[in-house]
């Protein structure tokens, strides 16, 4: 069994996440094209922007092509449909727009290459794979084109294969190291408390950053942002303080101006892991603190793709990269889609 197939059998929607521009991410999704292909498998395609063109809008480097076969279900905007080489119909309009138009359900009528673009919103990320499901797809492939980590919010699919590779790093180490941090926060605890998930999601609290004490009460901080919440929580935190819960961005600098021992004595709580931007050295050093770090939301890493080449002219061993991979990341299917 292929790995697509197999994905098919587990999941409805799958994201491609991208660690960093060339790790691979465009290679991986027309491998995952290709054996849809050949397993016979209806592909719905997405994007959370615009992917396909052969240069990167932004670094200007030459990109691989997205190519389509028959009946593939596509996203494109209307301002893109001119620009297909493949033959599209069109068999539904939806309520999404981006700054390319209105965005098409198209269907591939004859195989060519397609500039793909989509919802930039997770929640209608989602009701576009819902809608190609019901049109007969098998699987939704979500290509995170605009930011390549926001893409795995789960509230956008069900699962995520993390692209990387040589690009990260000339230190094939680091590279392993970087990625398996990444698995490690998607792969966060789920905070199961209820009475305190009932306080952190009511409707008036799910923006806001409060505290929950040991005997119920909340807490809300003046302060939402900045060096001043770090501030204004290192005072409001104390020995009765179960719970932090912490609504957006979660940064070391934001904990750095928490003492300690009131992070080591406390469980923070993120909505979901695309919120933390903490590095593989700081995250290990508050680990040691002994920091409780949980999530409303987790993230299903289903595959890794690897790229052992980077745009900068080194290069790793394939069998080498996978086998480094393998033993940071043990459990998780890891492929160099270019082999």
């Amino acid at each position: 069994m292929g790995l697509l197939e197999k994905l098919s059998k587990e999941y409805k929607s799958v994201s491609i996440v991208g660690m960093a521009k060339n790790a691979g991410k465009t290679t991986a999704l027309n491998y995952l094209i290709e054996e849809a292909y050949d397993e016979g498998l209806t592909l719905g395609i997405t994007s959370t922007g615009r992917d396909g063109e052969t240069v990167d809008l932004v670094t200007e480097t030459e990109k691989p092509k997205v190519y389509l076969y028959e009946d593939t279900l596509v996203s494109v905007p209307s301002r893109l449909m001119e620009l297909a080489e493949a033959g599209l119909e069109i068999i539904q309009t939806t309520p999404y727009r981006t700054s390319l138009g209105e965005i098409y359900i198209t269907k591939v009528k004859e195989s060519g290459y397609v500039q793909i673009a989509g919802p930039v919103v997770s929640v209608e990320t989602k009701k576009l794979s819902e809608e190609m499901l019901s049109l007969g797809a098998d699987l939704v492939l979500i290509d995170g084109a605009i930011d390549r980590k926001s893409v795995a919010n789960p509230d956008s699919s069900d699962a995520v294969i993390i692209s990387t590779g040589a690009v990260l790093s000339r230190d094939i180490n680091k590279v392993a190291a970087d990625t398996a941090h990444l698995v490690e926060l998607y792969g966060l605890s789920l905070f199961n408390k209820e009475d305190i998930r009932e306080i952190i999601e009511r409707e008036e609290n799910v923006d806001k950053v409060i505290l929950v004490n040991k005997d119920g009460t909340v807490v809300k901080p003046e302060a939402t942002s900045g060096l001043a919440l770090g501030n204004t929580l290192n005072e409001l935190i104390d020995e009765n303080t179960e719970v932090l819960y912490i609504p957006g961005a979660l940064t070391a600098g934001l904990l750095a101006k928490v003492d300690m021992p009131k992070l080591r004595n406390i469980t923070l709580v993120v909505k979901d892991p695309t919120r933390i931007f903490i590095k593989p050295v700081p995250w290990k050093r508050l680990k040691r603190i002994g920091m409780k770090m949980e999530v409303l939301k987790s993230i299903e890493v289903c595959a890794i793709t690897v790229n052992p080449f980077a745009p900068q002219g080194y290069s790793f061993d394939s069998g080498e990269l996978i086998d480094v991979m393998e033993k940071a990341i043990p459990g998780i299917p890891i492929i160099d889609v270019r082999k």
